[in-house]
């Protein structure tokens, strides 16, 4: 089905570049933590950098090479990557927080969290439009 979200800030120029630009990036992910004890009621957090992200870091000099390697790692097994780079990160699907938009997430109404709740295990694939 679809559903409204609240996203975060959108850019003229496409995807989420760096820490603190509160843009919500797009691209493919998969979802790599479950917090139940979220401020935000459930959230499901999201891969975010990806591979592609991290070979853009790296090319416009954001991250060092150790930091897109510690991403590609993570990517590659699966499991959450760095979310202190300059790249940003701990971006997230969680229930609603009113009417404003997001600092990069995306937020749902909190039954349609009850339902994403149900269906998201850890390493289920997400992809974020456009």
């Amino acid at each position: 089905g679809v559903w409204d979200a609240k996203l975060g800030r959108q850019s003229a120029t496409g995807d989420k570049v760096q820490e603190g630009d509160e843009i919500t990036p797009s691209g493919s992910f998969y979802v790599c933590t479950r917090n139940d004890k979220s401020q935000y009621y459930l959230a499901l957090g999201l891969s975010y950098p990806n591979i592609e992200d991290a070979e853009r870091g790296l090319s416009a000099g954001l991250i060092t090479q150790e930091q897109y390697q510690a991403i590609v790692d993570a990517n590659k097994a699966g499991v959450t990557p760095p979310w202190d780079t300059p790249l940003g990160g701990a971006i997230e699907i969680h229930g609603n927080q009113g009417d404003r938009g997001t600092a990069g997430c995306i937020a749902m109404t909190n039954d349609v969290m009850d339902i994403l709740w149900s269906y998201c295990a850890v390493g289920v694939p997400v992809t974020i439009g456009p």
